[in-house]
């Protein structure tokens, strides 16, 4: 007999309360702390630095509790970000109760909750990247009739003094993609991450050792990804912030420095953020029509590809950014979409199209018993430029409203298969077909002139703000890397010193 989803989850408050998250009940924490001797509650919320904040209570009795959890508190929004002004900065902080967790790292007892914003009149704080990530997957749903579902994969770095790291079984450099004890050196850190991550509600599919690995006259050098299952827009973003916060307490744990940057040095592989994405229609997958990729799944590229550029805005926030979006790497720096293909923009996995992959467990398992099913609802498109330094909610309202827009535009399948390869466009042979392809921008600073151009399809049915673009815009070019790549061309010491300052990239 198969066992219930609630057996299993790692979540202490699933396992307790004995139903799922979404679930939850104010009444719900109340009796998990009480019962499970919990002494102290986080509010936890993103400031603007990408990060997440924290507010810690003492719980002193339950009527103190319930209020918590009824009214929320209020914080200072002028000091979380520098667009609020310290005349009007009070905000409110309202607790998501399906986001309580045990935290991992407290001696006593913590329950963490992650927050939302209010401003003085009670509503959702405009501004706030949470609420227009929440508009526009909303404006997608009620235009088109589909819900977007998204995950990410986290890559990061861990750096560690050699001095300290066994290096008996030495990897072999930038070939440590899938390696395994004793050539990789802090998988047991990813393992603790991916259990902590999980036991806060996380939807972990799975976690390895990436391809980036190296030495240098002090440091070792070990990339790993961490890659999540497919979940509403809010809880992609939410699990990803909690992820970041947790591998960066564990490495403080170990003495070692995560780093999440997109670019560590030249010549050595960088971090992403791939996001794949698929859509639903009354909670069933889109992505498949008779056994290939489906109109509305290439509708949908259409429209991400379309506004490409100006998603990176949100997506690449950093100079390094473009150290990483360089030619003839697995980053794509052409606009363009293809099956399997890493060459390209938009990606689409294998995805179980054909009824025969249901099939092939039967065929390293000659016992296999059970009827055969499809599993072509695990099928998505991958988005593969952005990359850590992102706004991960603004980040995944840029993909609901590029998806939005390519359901908008008559000529969406034109252009999907116009802008289809199914080479690798970095070969020579193919260098004709790589010049009709458009590029992404190379700084931020092209990128902010991208978004400019994308501007009235953000700014439309008020997902994005006119405010928010223009100071997204001024970030940008604030930043002074227009064709920076070129001015650091061989200057390694400027490079380094560029890097080191983006280290701890949100």
């Amino acid at each position: 007999m198969k066992t219930s989803n609630v057996e299993l989850n790692p979540n202490k408050l699933v396992q307790y309360l004995n139903k799922p998250a979404s679930e939850f009940t104010k009444d719900d924490i109340i009796r998990f702390i009480k019962e499970n001797g919990i002494k102290m509650l986080n509010f936890r919320y993103v400031g603007g630095d990408g990060r997440l904040k924290a507010l810690t209570f003492v719980i002193r009795d339950e009527e103190h509790l319930d209020n918590l959890l009824s009214a929320g508190e209020r914080v200072d929004g002028s000091s979380l970000f520098s667009y609020i002004e310290a005349d009007t900065s009070d905000l409110y902080v309202l607790p998501k109760y399906r986001t309580a967790f045990v935290n991992p790292f407290e001696e006593i007892p913590t329950v963490d909750i992650l927050c939302s914003y209010f401003d003085k009149d009670g509503t959702p704080l405009k501004s706030s990247s949470e609420t227009v990530m929440k508009k526009a997957a909303q404006t997608l749903t009620e235009k088109t009739g589909y819900e977007l579902q998204a995950m990410g994969e986290l890559e990061y770095y861990i750096i560690a003094n050699k001095a300290e790291v066994n290096m008996g079984f030495p990897a072999v450099d930038q070939r440590g993609y899938h390696e395994s004890n004793p050539f990789t050196k802090f998988d047991q850190l990813r393992k603790e991450a991916m259990m902590y991550i999980s036991e806060a509600g996380g939807k972990i599919k799975y976690g390895h050792s990436e391809v980036g690995n190296f030495t240098d006259d002090k440091y070792y050098y070990e990339q790993n990804e961490i890659e999540f299952e497919t979940d509403t827009l809010e809880n992609s973003a939410d699990r990803l912030l909690i992820a970041k916060w947790m591998l960066r307490m564990l490495a403080d744990q170990y003495g070692v420095t995560v780093s999440f940057a997109p670019k560590i040095t030249v010549g050595k592989a960088g971090s992403g953020l791939h996001v794949h994405m698929k859509l639903l229609k009354d909670g069933k997958s889109v992505m498949v029509e008779n056994g290939d990729v489906s109109d509305t799944a290439k509708r949908a590229m259409a429209g991400l590809l379309d506004i490409a550029a100006g998603i990176t805005a949100f997506g690449n926030r950093i100079p390094t950014s473009y150290l990483r979006l360089v030619p003839h790497q697995e980053a794509p720096t052409n606009i363009c979409w293809g099956d399997r293909n890493r060459s390209a923009l938009i990606r689409v996995p294998l995805g179980w199209f054909s009824d025969d992959c249901s099939k092939m467990i039967a065929q390293v398992n000659p016992n296999y018993s059970e009827e055969f099913r499809s599993h072509s609802y695990k099928s998505t498109f991958e988005f593969r430029a952005a990359d850590p330094s992102a706004d991960l909610y603004l980040l995944l309202a840029a993909f609901a409203v590029g998806i939005r827009h390519g359901f908008e535009m008559d000529n969406a399948l034109e252009i999907a298969d116009k802008l289809y390869i199914s080479v690798n466009i970095f070969k020579d042979e193919h260098k004709d077909r790589l010049a009709q392809l458009e590029h992404l921008p190379a700084s931020c600073y092209e990128s902010a002139q991208a978004l400019k151009k994308y501007q009235d399809i953000f700014t439309q049915y008020d997902v994005f703000t006119e405010g928010m673009i223009n100071d997204t815009v001024k970030y940008l070019e604030s930043l002074d890397d227009y064709q920076l790549s070129e001015r650091l061309y061989g200057k390694n010491e400027e490079i380094k010193k560029l890097v080191d300052s983006y280290i701890h990239v949100a």
